[in-house]
This record gives C-alpha cells, structure tokens and sequence, in this order.
C-alpha cells in the first residue's frame, strides 16, 4: 500500500477523481485529522454511474468462469495487503487492530466465496410438457449501488459488492462519510486484480449528498443500504418513487435469552464479546440480556466480571475496547446512559484516562423497564441492558417486545425449547448455544420489522443481485 494517504479521493472508471471540496478524516482515537476527503456530489456520482452502466454489458458477457477467477484474484491481493488494510480501519474506525485485521480476512472471503459460487448458480428447466421446453435465466440488474455504514467499511462492502459482480452488475460504492480509505484502496486492488475499469467504483462524500444523489439516481438499477432505520426509509422511498428494489439492513436490538439449564461461564463469555465487539457499534450486537429468574444474579455477575476485566485505548493498541467512531457517537451513547432508569452495575461513563478519544466504558445497566428507550432503541456502544423473566412465553414476549428484529441467541441445554423458541423469534438469525455478530459469509443474513428486508450474504445473495426470466418455447 501506499504512504498514509494525506488526501482521499474518489476512485472512478479505475482513475482517481478529485473534487473542490473536501472534509477532514477524523482518527476517534485521538481526535486529531488523518487527512482530507474530497466531498464529491452529483456531478463524480453521475461519472460513476455512467461509467459502470458503459462498463455493464462487456462485463455481463464475461463467463462465469472468467468473473470466478477474477474475483478469487482479487481475494488473493487483499490477503496480501491484509496489514496495511487493517492499519487503515483501525485508524479510520478506532477499532482494535485484531479486528480490524478480521475484517480484512473477511472481506477477501466474501470474494473467494462468491468466486467459487458463481461458478455453479444455474437457472432450471421446467417440465411443463413434451411439446414446451421451459428455462429460467438468472440475469443481473444491471447497476447496483451500495451505501455503507461507517462500523464494519471492508466487510460490509464485500459483502455488497462480492455477490453483485459475480453476478454481472457493475457498482459505484458510497463508503461512509468517516471511514472512506478501505473502499477506495479496495477499488483500486480491483483494477490490480484484472477487474475491467467501471466495474467497480467508488465515490467519497457525505451521505446527505453524494449519497443521497447515488440512491435516487436514475441510472442505478438496485439499491442497497446498511446504516440507520430512519435514513433506510429515506432511500426506500427514493427507490420506490423509481420502482427500483431495494436490499436494507437496518438497526437491531439483538437479545440474548439465558435459561437455567445453560453453561452460565460459557454465556456469559459469548455475551461479553457480543457488547464488546466494535466498542458495540454493531447492528448485530447482543445488546439485551433477558435471563431467567433463578439464575439472574448469578449471571451478572460473571459478566460484570468480564466487562471489568476489558482493556481500553486507542485502536493501534489492539486492547479489547476500542473508541466509538466520534465525539458525536460518544456524546449519544452518554446522553443514552444519563437518561436510563436501572442500575448501573460497571461502566457509565468516559474513562479519565483516555481524554481527546472517543472512548466510553463497557457498561451493564440492570433492572431496566423493557418499554424504556435503552431497552428499545440501539445505543450503538458497548452498553448492555439487562432483565429477567419467568417462563418461556415472557422470554419470547421480551425478545419480540421491539421494533427490530435482526438477531437472537438462545442458551438452553433442552432441544425443544430451542427448537420452539427457534420459530417463535422474530428475527432474521436466531443462534442457540453460541453467538457472531453477523455470522459468516456463509449464512444468509437480514432482518424482520424494522430491521430492514432483502438477505445479503450465502448463496441467497446472488438471487438478490439477478432478476428471474422464463423462457417458454414452443417445440
């Protein structure tokens, strides 16, 4: 990789692209500036646009074959520059350099994967009768448009941009506002990669500008989103005014549910690294911990335990806890605290010792009303919230007591009450015995309610990016 970039730029038709306005990259490790961003608008998401619709046709035309070992390529230089890259969201996120280093495994799996996917993904033949012969195609959209959010940049555009080029359609990416860098080097090892120009581009700037003008643009062809409920509606709405599909992955308020009959150090090992992983900046994260009468005491205190025994500092430290991605994250996740009715039973606050950061403590906050705005709504931190019930029905009725419906886990030795509780959740992902914030690349993943809709990741993806054609022929 290149010296620290003092000036991120977007990249477009394989070109670095630079605009008259820029905007400072904030490291929320120290508060200080990592350098300029050029703030691009309509004009460089137009250039974009027009560049992948050009480059679309060639690329669809490519044999499967071909996009498989372009694709599998390009996982293979990302792993080379697995260092660097994670260098630069550890900076750019404040997250640990261990995580950071994860994600860009991660991000170069979602290529290999879907390289390896494409391969086998067929239409089928319909047996209609003697005379009729009847297939179905799986063809791309076309141009796809990706709006990122700022807590998880490598992965989650892998996990956008992987199944929709494999698929046919060329992308132009918004990366968010305050961790551009990963994307465009990634757009870059694209073209390094063989990738054919326009393919894959990137346009940095502000969500409510540059994004904005990427999700109603009338040469965008399937829009996806990760980010807030309240912007998701917002790009719902501009799609919808073009008839255009739409893939959302919104908030969540992910609980876990502990039964008696459970390995309580192996829960609460799981439930810890659910709220710490990403300083809890997470839309998957465990962030309720609904626990079982009898043993619900018992159960705190190991996590209070383990929360007390996290490290916190800077993201190049690699401690357990990294910052939130700014003082205006930090500022909410405090307001969010101060204002929560339970007791708080470790963290709270800012730790005294990390002044400049954005850095807010592991935190448990017990006893809290389920109808309250802690219990109901994301704070995007490292802040758990915790309950307890009685039976199963109350379990459910608390697990299902919000508008999200992204993620669970359940914690019981009794494979019934797994399996009932299985169905019961509504959630795009239910994990009994254990817990990933998202899963793997493998595992089709999407939320219920107000969680959004549409399933990214595993083999449904590559559905998502393609529309259905049936051919009926007359013998």
């Amino acid at each position: 990789m290149n010296e620290k970039m003092t000036h991120t730029q977007s990249y477009i038709n394989g070109d670095f692209v630079n605009t008259t306005r820029s905007y400072e990259n904030i490291d929320p490790s120290t508060g200080k500036s990592l350098g300029t961003v050029a703030r691009s608008d309509a004009p460089e998401v137009d250039l974009a646009v027009s560049a992948a619709r050009a480059a679309q046709r060639a690329w669809s035309r490519t044999s499967p074959e071909e996009r498989a070992s372009l694709l599998t390529k390009f996982a293979d230089l990302i792993l080379a520059e697995k260092e660097d890259l994670a260098r630069t969201e550890s900076e750019d996120t404040g997250k640990p350099l261990t995580q950071a280093r994860a994600d860009a495994v991660t991000c170069a799996r979602y290529f290999q994967f879907y390289g390896h996917a494409i391969d086998s993904y067929y239409g089928v033949t319909i047996p209609l009768q003697a005379d009729m012969h009847v297939y179905t195609r799986r063809e791309p959209y076309g141009v796809t448009a990706h709006v990122l959010a700022w807590n998880y940049p490598m992965q989650l555009f892998a996990r956008a941009v992987a199944p929709a080029i494999a698929t046919g359609n060329c992308s132009v990416v918004k990366p968010a506002d305050e961790t551009p860098r990963t994307a465009v080097r990634l757009a870059a090892l694209a073209i390094q990669a063989g990738i054919p120009r326009g393919v894959l581009n990137v346009v940095t700037g502000i969500g409510t500008e540059a994004g904005a003008a990427l999700s109603k643009h009338p040469g965008v062809d399937h829009v996806g989103f990760v980010g807030s409920t309240q912007t998701g509606s917002v790009i719902a709405t501009a799609a919808a005014e073009r008839v255009v599909p739409v893939t959302l992955e919104l908030g969540g308020k992910s609980a876990h549910i502990v039964f008696p009959d459970t390995d309580l150090d192996v829960s609460a090992h799981y439930v810890t690294k659910g709220i710490l992983a990403n300083a809890g900046q997470t839309c998957s994260a465990g962030s309720r911990l609904l626990v079982h009468s009898s043993i619900y005491e018992e159960m705190l205190d190991r996590v209070v335990v383990n929360l007390t025994k996290a490290t916190i500092g800077p993201g190049l430290d690699d401690k357990d806890l990294g910052p939130l991605v700014s003082l205006k994250q930090q500022a909410r996740v405090r307001g969010m605290v101060d204002a929560a009715v339970g007791e708080i039973l470790v963290g709270g606050g800012i730790p005294d010792n990390l002044s400049g950061g954005a850095f807010f403590e592991p935190t448990l906050i017990a006893g809290v009303d389920p109808t309250s705005t802690i219990a109901q709504e994301e704070v995007f931190g490292p802040v758990l919230v915790a309950m307890s019930f009685d039976t199963e029905e109350e379990a459910v009725a608390l697990a299902n007591g919000t508008a999200y419906g992204l993620m669970s886990a359940v914690w019981t030795r009794d494979i019934g009450r797994a399996h009932r509780l299985s169905a019961d959740i509504h959630a795009g992902q239910v994990y009994v015995n254990a817990y990933g914030a998202g899963g793997g690349v493998e595992l089709p993943f999407g939320g219920f309610k107000k969680s959004g809709y549409g399933r990214e990741k595993g083999y449904e993806a590559l559905d998502a990016y393609t529309e259905t054609k049936t051919v009926i022929m007359k013998l």
